[in-house]
């Protein structure tokens, strides 16, 4: 069983179509101290009285307000986010745990970290990236290769440009695989091409994998095929 506390909703900002991001604020009594790449359980009051309970990455880097993000997506048929579309605004609470997962970054960046993720598969890079920078946290080349079906859903994507723009050794690379030829002159497919190509040139790496459960298998599978051994593939899935 975990420990629950209240968390207010301070702010919601609609990152797309389909994707909200929710600010959440933990009272002054319940420090929330986490670690990039780490994630909340919310229990949504819905179904019974124990309500029903879903797993979601903070969005946010590590600070010291007691406020962190969650960025999740809409499912057409999913219990918890269709209640949080309709139930939830500024000053609603709902139940959270405390920071948990080891889904973290190494002690030492010692080596290029490749980040493959799909749709809110973002979140903890979101999270991580802006720690590094924040904090000036020593690193190698960071790649960022983000898939999606769609230009809107590309979740953060001026954040990232200006990342990019402003650090030279950060590369984000979005990849769309069903956008109009008219509507994106960048990459187009799948995540997996983009980083099988770049490791040609810098073979030691340690890669994070977050999204779509089809996507992790397959990208674990290839690095697997590549060469890479388990403790330089870590990852999360989403549903």
């Amino acid at each position: 069983m975990y420990d629950f506390f209240q968390a207010e909703v301070v702010n919601i900002i609609n990152e797309s179509p389909r994707v909200k991001r929710f600010f959440f604020q933990v009272h002054a009594s319940f420090p929330f101290s986490f670690i990039a790449g780490q994630f909340v359980i919310l229990n949504i009051p819905i179904d019974s009285e124990e309500g029903i309970t879903r797993s979601y990455s903070i969005a946010s880097a590590p600070s010291n307000d007691n406020i962190y993000e969650l960025c999740i997506a809409l499912k057409d048929d999913g219990i918890a986010t269709n209640w949080l579309w309709k139930n939830v605004e500024i000053g609603t609470k709902l139940e959270s745990t405390g920071p948990l997962g080891k889904f973290v970054l190494p002690e030492a960046i010692d080596c290029d970290l490749y980040m493959i993720c799909t749709g809110t598969g973002i979140a903890p890079f979101r999270s991580m990236i802006l720690d590094i920078f924040q904090n000036n946290v020593p690193h190698q080349n960071i790649y960022l290769i983000f898939g999606n079906r769609m230009k809107e859903d590309i979740l953060y994507n001026d954040d990232f440009i200006q990342l990019a723009a402003e650090h030279p050794e950060f590369k984000f690379i979005p990849v769309l695989s069903r956008e109009a030829i008219e509507n994106w002159n960048g990459l187009r497919g799948y995540v997996h091409p983009i980083y099988l190509d770049l490791i040609k040139e810098n073979r030691k790496a340690i890669f994070y994998l977050c999204g779509w459960n089809t996507m992790v298998k397959e990208a674990k599978d290839h690095l697997k095929e590549a060469g890479y051994t388990r403790k330089e593939i870590k990852f999360e899935l989403y549903d």
